[in-house]
């Protein structure tokens, strides 16, 4: 499919760009048929920053020996210095790996466990971060994997409390880390994360947080305030980077417990040998990869900036969530799950119209993703929460409303099918 050609980023972005909404559709590389309101499982490229990746690509493969042994090292800091600064870090607090499950695991599996740890997740926590802890459990010494059940509709004062109840009933003899969703994937709300640190802080407890929805999608991020133990964000669902890459922020007094990356770099330094920090170094290079996601930070950002500004992006995104949201609760006859936008940020939660006695099965999903992408080229998260099944959108700057009533209208067809493929006889919430 041909693209719209584009002037280099460069002389893009002396213009004036493009109202938020439809006319957006021209700075990315869709499908002109596809109703995109997925944009935060694998998050979407602009045409600008796309360009720039090209470019680096090409001075990658010119000549590789000069890009990987000297090129992308003074690139990749300062991506990091500009990424620290969106997040309140310091830059060698903050560094770069493919995704967050893999950060949360380099984080996890270098803590020194023992028998009497006890790990807590939610029953929302992401799911590879959920096995990972209840694998960590399966292995010698065996910590103990506590649960925190978290369901919606709720308040943020009770979730508060009850979480601090639940840190107050854990064994007090070993270490207690608990990983906490700062947005929780499905359903896409945002959580007190800033009041359940400082609780982690005031119960001794260790705070991983699983920031995958965080950067680019919540402003004013400030970890030297908020102060948690460890903090992974992906830069490609939200902030626009290629896919894929994610930030691992480390502060300081904490960088000793992360002993070694994953895998292990050859700027690996034993611990007893150490003179001074080997944090940054082990993850400037543990293996061939290829660099472009991660220096793809510094187009994105110049994107972003071009195109609004975080506060400008993010406070269109929100309100279409918001209004999204109601349209296609109304479209389907359904409701939404936070109808007053207290856990919203730029994804809304809306019930679907399909019977909340079918449990969710492998099946199930693929007959929702079949219909969904191959039948109407349109694709939204669905999930079955708290004995209801929910659809999570993601409100971008290429969305509009009428994105979210071509959806209902889908959703309306899909539901049905489904319902009669498996063979009951009407359809019922």
């Amino acid at each position: 499919m041909p693209q719209l050609q584009l002037p280099e980023p460069a002389e893009l972005y002396k213009t004036t760009p493009p109202k938020f909404g439809h006319p957006m559709h021209k700075l990315f590389p869709f499908d002109p048929e596809y109703v995109n309101l997925n944009h935060g499982s694998y998050g979407s490229l602009p045409l600008p920053v796309l360009s720039s990746c090209n470019a680096l690509l090409g001075v990658a493969e010119s000549n590789p020996d000069l890009f990987h042994r000297l090129t992308y090292q003074p690139l990749l800091v300062d991506v990091r210095r500009r990424i620290a600064e969106l997040i309140g870090a310091k830059t060698d607090e903050c560094v770069l790996v493919q995704n967050t499950s893999l950060g949360l695991n380099v984080i996890l599996r270098n803590i020194e466990w023992e028998k009497e740890d006890t790990i807590v997740i939610f029953n929302t926590t992401y799911g590879s971060i959920s096995r990972t802890a209840h694998n960590l459990g399966d292995i010698p010494p065996y910590p103990t994997v506590s649960q925190f059940t978290l369901l919606f509709p709720t308040t943020r004062g009770e979730i508060i409390d009850r979480f601090r109840d639940h840190l107050r009933s854990l064994s007090k003899t070993g270490k207690r880390v608990a990983i906490i969703d700062t947005i929780v994937s499905g359903p896409g709300m945002h959580l007190p994360w800033e009041e359940l640190t400082e609780i982690c802080r005031e119960e001794g407890v260790w705070s991983v947080l699983d920031a995958a929805h965080s950067i680019g999608q919540e402003v004013n991020i400030n970890l030297s305030k908020s102060r948690p133990d460890f903090w992974v964000s992906n830069c490609h669902k939200w902030l626009f980077t290629k896919r894929s890459c994610a930030v691992l922020y480390v502060p300081e007094r904490n960088q000793h417990i992360i002993k070694t990356s994953i895998p292990t770099s050859h700027a690996y330094i034993s611990p007893k040998d150490r003179t001074g920090p080997n944090f940054v170094e082990q993850f400037e290079w543990n293996g061939t990869i290829d660099f472009v996601p991660f220096l793809s930070v510094a187009a994105a950002l110049d994107f972003r900036n071009w195109a609004g500004g975080e506060e400008a992006i993010n406070a269109y995104c929100h309100s279409l969530a918001m209004k999204g949201g109601k349209r296609l609760a109304e479209v389907m006859g359904t409701r939404q799950l936070d109808p007053e936008g207290a856990f919203t940020l730029n994804m809304t939660n809306v019930e679907l119209p399909f019977p909340a006695e079918i449990q969710p099965t492998v099946e199930i999903d693929l007959m929702f993703k079949n219909k969904l992408l191959v039948g109407h080229k349109a694709y939204s998260a669905h999930f079955y929460h708290n004995e209801h099944w929910w659809t999570r959108c993601s409100a971008q700057i290429w969305n509009e409303v009428e994105d979210f009533e071509k959806l209902g209208r889908i959703y309306l067809s899909v539901c049905a099918e489904i319902v009669k493929e498996l063979g009951y006889s009407e359809l019922k919430l």
